[in-house]
């Protein structure tokens, strides 16, 4: 008995889905998994100069063209400045946020469920007005508030916000299907657990933005160095498989990856000092828990049996398959910022301030001066 026990775990582990008999039945019920993308998607001109090669450097080739190109692009929307940036990681949300819910449809399209894609894109578009919405007032406080639409909307955004949230709640309860009830909340859980992936870490992204831009490029790039390193001394190097979720990641690449990230990130901010201590601490991380972004990515692409999550760039798969560690990353960056480096803000005290009406004002000016004379900041008026 002990022994056909072991040797079911063994088969079950050597599946390539490690699928068992729930995940049998899921499939069952959801109508199946979405086929896997057998299409070759590299580039005609790619193919003919490099029909040569073999798959293992063909697809190495394939890469590193697409890698340099997608480089070439990174420092490009970094020179046309700020605007150009929060446009295009806008752009990112919507395509990765595209890529998961189509694996989610897939799952289910055989069952004629309504408003479930109409849905999905109006929460989207509900926790994006709410998001955007508080950084705009967080952000550009004085300048919403000479604008009296700007200033009724900023007042009144998060009950704007409840209230169109409310309303796709609604719709979706009033699209309910006798017999379908299950498979129709298991969808609404996949928007909701989407949106707090992709919109949530999207927007602390747009956070660390306006913390500066050295915060935005720094772990960024150390991101795209350990990707690439990590490939590199796998690649070349890799013997030791790391995790059975990615079969191709090895402890080679995986340390290789480190001390090249590490050394990128010292490298990157040599003059900037004490901004070096910061890049340790962002490197280590890009280089040690990033990749967990990675795996659990590969972990849901097993349990879908899928390749990548979409075909977008060849030989690296979807816009989410290039980002899942930059999601991640982006909310490490955010809670470091918060807890290490920002304080109190005086101008936004300030803005607050000239938004309360006079006698509030008259108030707050006369404990200020009443606690600074207290501390021998200013003198007693008395002792004039």
């Amino acid at each position: 008995m002990f022994r056909l026990l072991m040797r079911e775990e063994s088969e079950s582990e050597n599946k390539l889905d490690g699928e068992t008999a729930s995940d049998s039945e899921s499939k069952s019920e959801f109508g199946g998994s979405p086929p896997v993308p057998t299409s070759d998607d590299t580039p005609e001109v790619l193919n003919r100069a490099l029909s040569n090669l073999s798959s293992r450097w063909k697809n190495w080739w394939v890469r590193g063209i697409l890698t340099l190109a997608m480089i070439t692009f990174f420092f490009i929307i970094i020179y046309l400045g700020p605007m150009v940036l929060m446009t295009i990681v806008m752009c990112v949300q919507i395509k990765c946020f595209h890529e998961i819910i189509t694996i989610g449809y897939n799952v289910y399209h055989s069952y004629d469920l309504p408003w479930f894609r109409t849905l999905s894109w109006y929460f989207l578009l509900c926790v994006n007005y709410f998001f955007y919405g508080e950084t705009v007032t967080d952000y550009f406080f004085t300048l919403v508030q000479r604008e009296e639409p700007l200033r009724i909307l900023s007042k009144y955004h998060r009950f704007i916000s409840f209230a169109l949230y409310l309303t796709g709640f609604c719709m979706f309860v009033l699209s309910l299907v006798k017999k379908h009830y299950r498979l129709q909340f298991y969808m609404f859980g996949w928007t909701h657990v989407t949106l707090l992936i992709v919109v949530t870490q999207s927007h602390l992204i747009i956070h660390n933005l306006f913390e500066g831009m050295i915060w935005f490029i720094v772990p960024i790039s150390c991101v795209i160095c350990n990707d690439i390193m990590a490939y590199m001394f796998g690649f070349f190097f890799g013997r030791t498989p790391l995790i059975k979720l990615s079969p191709k990641k090895t402890w080679e690449g995986f340390i290789g990856g480190f001390f090249a990230t590490v050394l990128f990130g010292l490298l990157k901010t040599v003059r900037m000092y004490p901004f070096q201590i910061h890049s340790i601490a962002l490197s280590t991380f890009a280089s040690l828990i990033g990749p967990f972004g990675g795996f659990f990515a590969s972990g849901f692409k097993r349990a879908f049996k899928i390749k990548d999550f979409a075909n977008t760039i060849p030989g690296h798969g979807g816009i989410m398959d290039r980002f899942d560690c930059q999601y991640l990353m982006a909310t490490f960056v955010n809670v470091y910022i918060a807890s290490f480096i920002r304080g109190p803000n005086p101008s936004k005290l300030i803005q607050q301030f000239l938004t309360l009406r006079p006698d509030q004002q008259i108030h707050i000016f006369n404990t200020l001066k009443a606690h600074l004379v207290d501390k021998g900041v200013l003198g007693n008026p008395e002792d004039a």
